[in-house]
């Protein structure tokens, strides 16, 4: 029986075995199911892990979009016991469809609850990420756009490249912020003048920005991407604040998860003082926490945008489909 038990607790299995000379703790398993970008500071895991007992398997799933269609398509049989990166642009999708249990953290009362959907405790803030465009000054000569205006400048003809909101979180935030910028009866004329402009639409950020962006591998000197983004360039781009829209993460127990109740301890870790601290350095993306401290170069290259562009929930979520579709026909025909 010892040389049995000996062996499940160096496997590290679920079940644990009863007899009175082990020591060993039982550890649990969750599984924690994210976006592509989820990055966390090599040993914290394993640290949460230690002290609580839990051992967290991560799953990527694409991005924000993609996460949240999987999601849905299926909360019958979910993916896993928590999940990470639904965003603000599908936050009521993810609701509306039953993805998420009602629980309500003791660590929310310390800032993310100022980005609550609803008061239902099923998605709690862990980060915000505010979208905008992004430019590179080198490629630029001195002359940046300053506005949405700008970007149907001739100027600025053949530089901008942007995400399809179909299939991108930030593509969606952007359109969503020229909605929010230029009225229900007004954001498809512009977007006319874009297209007409040059504009270049891909599927997603990373090909966006790590691909058609000059700052990295591209030609566009022009991107849609995250206020916090110069952070990672080292100042060597900026942000155009004026064209920012506020993006907020989210997490939330799944409904039907096999292990609920550590899945609730795994939330409160992701919106405790020890993961917040680092989600700036790792993800370039500002904690939903108040009072965490930024990293010091981020109040030049990186500062919070004071007045973001957004759009009211309900409103996102009884449209979004319907502006997506007209989109689509506008631009890519």
């Amino acid at each position: 029986m010892r040389r049995i038990c000996a062996v499940f607790a160096a496997a590290v299995v679920l079940t644990g075995c009863s007899a009175g000379t082990s020591t060993a703790p039982q550890t649990h398993e969750v599984t924690l199911v994210t976006h592509d970008s989820f990055v966390v500071k090599e040993g914290l895991l394993d640290e949460f892990g230690k002290a609580s007992g839990i051992t967290v398997k991560q799953i990527a799933s694409g991005d924000a979009g993609e996460l949240t269609n999987k999601l849905v398509l299926t909360k019958a049989n979910p993916l896993g016991d928590v999940a990470f990166g639904v965003d603000s642009t599908f936050a009521s999708r993810a609701l509306s469809e039953g993805v998420f249990a009602e629980y309500a953290s003791p660590e929310a009362a310390k800032g993310p609850q100022r980005y609550q959907v609803d008061g239902t405790g099923r998605l709690h803030a862990v980060d915000v990420g505010d979208v905008c465009l992004n430019v590179d000054p080198a490629k630029l000569g001195g002359v940046e756009p300053t506005s949405y205006e700008d970007l149907t400048d001739p100027r600025f003809k053949d530089k901008l490249v942007v995400e399809n909101p179909a299939t991108s979180s930030p593509g969606l935030a952007f359109l969503l912020g020229t909605i929010a910028k230029f009225g229900e009866n007004g954001w498809q004329e512009y977007w006319g003048k874009l297209k007409a402009n040059g504009v270049k639409v891909v599927s997603g950020w990373e090909e966006a920005y790590n691909q058609e962006f000059s700052a990295t591998k591209g030609d566009r000197p022009i991107v849609v991407s995250y206020a916090s983004s110069p952070s990672a360039e080292g100042g060597k781009t900026k942000a155009v604040l004026s064209t920012c829209y506020r993006q907020v993460e989210y997490a939330g127990v799944l409904k039907g998860a096999k292990n609920p109740a550590d899945a609730q301890k795994v939330l409160d870790f992701l919106l405790g003082e020890k993961f917040q601290a680092q989600v700036a350095e790792q993800m370039y993306v500002y904690p939903a926490r108040e009072g965490v401290a930024l990293p010091e170069s981020w109040t030049k290259d990186a500062p919070l945008p004071a007045n973001p562009q957004t759009l009211p929930a309900d409103k996102v979520k009884d449209n979004r489909e319907a502006w997506v579709e007209q989109w689509r026909k506008l631009v890519q025909g």
